[in-house]
């Protein structure tokens, strides 16, 4: 699929609901039946996607993962929390060593519930045995920061690794 044609997708086909389903559990069986057969003419792009899916993830946020290797380093336990298919999150260790220093990954698929459902910050809560008010969560997205707020968790809305260094250092966490 050319680019052009890929943004149609996007723009034609509702894919931003497409993948919160696959986040939530959808296994990718039902999701592409589903869609073959209410738009059989996206089926192919679709499949596109899941195929091509492991050339996507490209680069990491710069200055992030500067941040996560020095808490890691200070002894600081982290946990990652991502809206993921769980068939596609396997790709994401694969090119993302940083990944491994993390205490654990809910990944959202597997947990058949997504951000920012409140229910994913309980998991999350549950695997770190700590106080939620004693988890610092970040994400890019108001609206998962607003949902782990609701959940009890300190949230951060990430706009950058500088602002969110200062915003972990007034926490009191050492970066």
């Amino acid at each position: 699929m050319g680019e052009a044609e890929a943004t149609r997708f996007l723009a034609e086909y509702d894919f931003m609901a497409f993948n919160h389903g696959l986040d939530s559990g959808t296994p990718w069986v039902e999701a592409a039946a589903e869609l073959a057969r209410t738009h059989p003419e996206w089926a192919e792009h679709a499949a596109a996607y899941r195929e091509h899916f492991p050339t996507s993830l490209t680069g990491e946020v710069p200055g992030t993962v500067a941040i996560v290797r020095e808490l890691s380093e200070a002894g600081v336990p982290m946990w990652g929390l991502t809206n993921w298919s769980a068939e596609l999150y396997p790709h994401a260790p694969e090119r993302f060593d940083f990944l491994g220093l993390l205490d654990d990954v809910v990944v959202s698929g597997a947990e058949g519930v997504a951000k920012p459902d409140p229910a994913i910050y309980a998991i999350v809560v549950a695997r770190a045995g700590l106080p939620a008010a004693d988890l610092v969560f970040v994400d890019d997205k108001e609206a998962n920061v607003v949902g782990a707020i609701e959940a009890g968790l300190d949230g951060v809305l990430f706009t950058g690794a500088d602002d969110l260094r200062r915003q972990l250092r007034d926490r009191g966490l050492p970066v």
